[in-house]
């Protein structure tokens, strides 16, 4: 079932809520069936590429279709909209939340960009997250340098905008490539926003590509040399800190090339796409199903 973001992140309470990224069918599919399975809360996240890639409003139907019937709770997130006219036809598509990211923007700019989309979402019944330092590293259509968040801003920040939850920057990055030099997460950045904002704060750039993944990848010959995640000692940590939306797309990425590139070796003469795609699945099931398992329970 389709619930408001706002519900889900409340249901949290003391846990972590998996914010997965979507951009077709089969990565749609793995992670419904191990909430269906686990019946922990999930929400499904659409960047402005992945809409773009999946056919704007037609990859929004086939969420919805697909969630129809369903037991567990989902919810329906914007990743990082920076386009006006990609915020306003989400809000009309009917997403559960929008994030907003003014994050590239000086702090002014930010806030004054940030205000008029929480003034447009409001007014529909749409709950906002924004971004608030910048979190550095590339996925998808986004890529800058790491700016960390200064809680005194946050909390002017979040009083003015009137945003729902918040993405401070703390130390994470987008990407495969993580933590380069003497970087970490900053706990007592995360400890100090949520005091002083009071709202639910999000973790960019939080997969964790775990040893067993990344092991599977290269026998498969995927590259991934130099490539880290943030471990999951490290999520429940940020959890216990005041961390309750916690999004992982590159996981899901690595988990859905080994599992077909292993298919396509394996079985040379198999010319329909479906059994390939389904080995890609049951990758994306395993990882998804462990982060759900370890964050739900923290």
């Amino acid at each position: 079932m389709l619930c408001d973001t706002r519900l889900l992140l409340n249901m949290a309470k003391d846990r972590g809520v998996c914010a997965f990224n979507i951009y077709n069918f089969e990565i749609l599919k793995a992670i419904v069936d191990v909430a269906e399975e686990l019946l922990i809360p999930v929400i499904i996240q659409v960047s402005e590429g992945g809409l773009e890639y999946g056919g704007g409003l037609s990859l929004v139907n086939l969420v919805k279709t697909h969630l129809k019937g369903t037991k567990a709770p989902y919810a329906l997130h914007l990743d990082h909209g920076r386009d006006i006219d990609v915020i306003r036809s989400a809000i009309k598509w009917g997403f559960t939340s929008i994030m907003v990211d003014g994050s590239h923007l000086p702090f002014e700019e930010n806030l004054k960009f940030t205000q008029m989309v929480v003034d447009i979402a409001h007014r529909a019944g749409i709950p906002v997250e924004a971004e608030l330092g910048t979190i550095g590293g590339t996925e998808d259509k986004i890529t800058g340098d790491m700016h960390l968040v200064d809680p005194a801003e946050a909390e002017i920040f979040v009083s003015k905008t009137g945003v729902d939850f918040l993405a401070p920057a703390v130390g994470t990055s987008h990407g495969a490539f993580k933590f380069k030099g003497k970087q970490e997460i900053r706990f007592d950045l995360i400890e100090e926003v949520s005091k002083r904002t009071g709202v639910p704060l999000v973790l960019h750039g939080a997969s964790s590509l775990p040893g067993w993944l990344l092991d599977e990848a290269k026998r498969s010959g995927v590259d991934v040399e130099g490539m880290n995640g943030v471990p999951y000692e490290v999520l429940k940590e940020a959890v216990r800190r005041g961390i309750r939306k916690l999004n992982a797309d590159t996981d899901l990425r690595i988990a859905f090339i080994t599992g077909l590139r292993n298919s396509l070796i394996e079985n040379p003469g198999v010319i329909d796409p479906r059994k390939h795609l389904n080995r890609g699945m049951e990758w994306i099931k395993r990882i998804v199903r462990e982060r759900m398992e370890i964050l739900w329970n923290p």
